[in-house]
């Protein structure tokens, strides 16, 4: 089987957020896959995906702090500088951490480790909803 769905995700303040929960409930389609992959693609040039730490908060913290030490805002050597301080910066966060995510699915579910979980990482002050393309293939 395979399946194709764009999903929207609520809008975000900027920072790191888990959202595991809220991609999997906008598939009720995933429960019907036994085994199979999803390949997650964020469609968007300012936020990013990756997978990390589920439990403990503070880790998003740490992640934002440092991030925004490797691409800081109001950097002299920017050049694109035209749709606010928080842009450019954007750009290069989401190319450092990527937008795409290839998950296994078993019984129903994502298969993440105990501790794991999806983070969507916005790096906009105002970044507004994000659409994920999920293609699934399983059976």
């Amino acid at each position: 089987m395979w399946l194709q769905q764009t999903i929207s995700l609520t809008a975000k303040s900027r920072g790191f957020h888990l959202v595991t929960e809220e991609i999997e409930r906008s598939l009720p389609e995933l429960r019907q896959i036994k085994i199979g992959v999803a390949h997650l693609l964020l469609q968007h040039t300012s936020a990013s995906l990756t997978l990390n730490e589920n439990a403990d908060p503070s880790v998003r913290a740490d992640f934002e702090a440092y991030i925004n030490r490797l691409a800081p805002e109001r950097a002299p050597y920017y050049t694109h500088t035209y749709e606010g301080d928080d842009d450019m910066p954007a750009h290069l966060k989401s190319s450092l951490l990527g937008v795409s995510l290839a998950i296994p699915i078993t019984n129903g579910r994502f298969n993440l480790g105990t501790w794991q979980g999806i983070y969507l990482g916005e790096h906009r002050d105002y970044g507004g909803k994000r659409k994920v393309l999920v293609t699934i293939n399983g059976e």
